[in-house]
């Protein structure tokens, strides 16, 4: 997990670093501000989920491929640093890349960077999870074709490999 030191330091950085890992982009809706005028908490998570489902597509892990195997994925833990709010009619982007992964990807760590429109840096989510049987309701590991594919997200510079299998 990134530090909320190592956030805020780097939170004035150029969004241009990470432009080949931007899987979402779009506009802040009324539907997503709060009472204080920015965007409400549970909507930094909505489009974290979004850019990981768009990342995992764009490396051919499609959705409908997780549906055959009755497999979907399963989070254990999400943090989010706010740094710079954020107002309605935003555009925002939002960078996603794995920084931990067993050899498998039977469990990972995803890290997603936030920009507004300006390019500053307005927050930082980290996921972790791993892969749910559907039918069964217990933690799998994804068949081997589907783990190639997963495996070939976009890494971190500090991407990290841990030991172990599902």
């Amino acid at each position: 997990m990134m530090s909320l030191t190592e956030a805020v330091k780097n939170s004035g950085t150029n969004s241009n670093d990470h432009a080949m890992n931007v899987f979402y982009e779009g506009q802040v809706l009324w539907s997503q501000i709060d009472s204080n005028q920015h965007m409400r908490h549970s909507a930094y998570a909505d489009f974290a989920a979004q850019a990981r489902l768009t990342m995992l597509e764009s490396v051919g892990l499609k959705l409908s491929a997780l549906y055959k195997y009755k497999i979907g994925p399963v989070l254990f833990r999400e943090e989010l640093i706010y740094l710079r709010e954020i107002e309605m009619n935003e555009y925002i982007r939002i960078t996603c890349e794995l920084t931990r992964s067993r050899p498998d990807g039977s469990r990972w760590a995803i890290r997603h960077e936030l920009y507004r429109g300006d390019d500053v840096k307005a927050a930082v989510i980290t996921a972790e999870g791993a892969w749910i049987d559907t039918v069964k309701r217990k933690l799998t590991a994804l068949p081997p074709e589907l783990s190639q594919l997963f495996m070939k997200a976009p890494k971190s510079n500090d991407y990290v490999e841990e030991q172990g299998n599902a």
